[in-house]
């Protein structure tokens, strides 16, 4: 639950309902209150709300004996707890708030299907896995591998968005589960890749055997160090000699800093050349065409969406939120069993009015 920027007014209504909800707090910690009363699941979560968004103050203010009157403070949305800690709701206490690239931005959860692709068969969703919406896209690509392995419907080949992908999960669910995970990879945003002539990673020479790495100006790295990143991840730090990057004469084109060498942040060899290799695979001619047949998931999403009412949850909690999501899955397969049996050809995709009047789209004379 966020509470608008407000103005003077509307301050002043809101440090009374904070005040209030104090006082029945204070009320329910009475010695006369029955024990029980104060855990009952609406006492508590109401607890946890007006710890989030209120603050008594100052804090010199308030009595440690009797009762805690003093002012109430309302918390500024930046002293709000991380989205995944705090409350949105207090009717449903696992649904999180989400802002993703472009200002699309929601309050619940995030469904993500699996889908056979076969050219032949009816394209059935094989899995479902509903998380709180702050839950990155990366982080379920192995609960979800996991599953289709304990339902003995793993495929072979996995065609994912890149929020599905990064170079852990590459060598993991080649390892752990012979699944070829195939999509775009997160693309380096270094300003070395948007300047012509820079020196980007590529230019780099890698000795994976003596650990260093070689500019392109000759120079060998001075350091390798193994670090460990705030996400848990194995990064390698890998950093040039002061003197041999201050006295380049293309300086300008390797590094933006004013005194300090250049520095490089490497994946572990293994995730590095998996990384490279799907790099290389999704931009060949046979891997576009190959994921190609991942967009009817689009249509899959469209579809729950549009028939089945997937994006607006009837329920409240991830249970139960999650069982509609099954539900609706289920619908659609039956759905798609039937039009298989019935011979009904799948839909193409349709290109809209104004796609069509590009020159590949248009008609010559009849």
């Amino acid at each position: 639950m966020r509470l608008p920027q407000v103005d003077a007014e509307r301050e002043t209504y809101a440090q009374q309902v904070g005040a209030d909800g104090f006082a029945l707090l204070d009320a329910l910690e009475a010695p006369a209150v029955p024990p029980e009363l104060r855990q009952r699941s609406r006492v508590v979560t109401l607890r946890q709300l007006w710890q989030q968004h209120f603050e008594r103050w100052p804090p010199a203010l308030l009595s440690s004996d009797g009762p805690r009157t003093g002012p109430v403070r309302v918390k500024p949305d930046r002293e709000l707890p991380h989205a995944a800690d705090n409350l949105e709701s207090p009717y449903d206490l696992d649904a999180r708030y989400r802002r993703k690239r472009g200002g699309f931005v929601w309050t619940g959860y995030m469904v993500h299907v699996s889908e056979t692709c076969g050219s032949e068969e009816a394209h059935l969703l094989t899995h479902v896995h509903t998380t709180p919406a702050t839950v990155h896209e990366a982080q379920c690509t192995e609960p979800i591998h996991q599953a289709l392995v304990d339902k003995d419907l793993a495929p072979k080949e996995h065609l994912v968005d890149a929020a599905y992908v990064d170079a852990a999960l590459l060598v993991s669910s080649r390892q752990d589960h012979g699944i070829d995970v195939i999509g775009p990879t997160r693309p380096n945003v270094s300003w070395q890749t948007q300047v012509e002539g820079a020196y980007s990673m590529e230019q780099f020479t890698i000795d994976w055997e003596h650990e260093q790495v070689i500019c392109p100006q000759g120079k060998v790295s001075s350091t390798w160090t193994p670090q460990v990143d705030s996400h848990g991840n194995t990064k390698i730090s890998v950093k040039f000699r002061r003197r041999d990057c201050n006295a380049c004469p293309e300086r300008t084109r390797c590094t933006r800093a004013k005194t300090m060498p250049r520095h490089l942040s490497l994946h572990p060899c293994t995730q590095y050349e998996a990384l490279e290799a799907a790099r290389a695979r999704f931009s060949s001619e046979t891997g576009q065409d190959l994921y190609k047949r991942r967009a009817g998931i689009e249509g899959t999403l469209s579809q729950g969406v549009r028939t089945f009412g997937l994006r607006r949850t009837r329920y409240r909690g991830l249970p139960k939120t999650h069982l509609q999501h099954v539900a609706i899955a289920a619908a659609i397969n039956v759905e798609r069993i039937v039009a298989w049996f019935d011979e009904r050809p799948r839909a193409t995709t349709r290109t809209s009015r104004f796609a069509a009047l590009a020159p590949d789209h248009a008609r010559g004379p009849s």
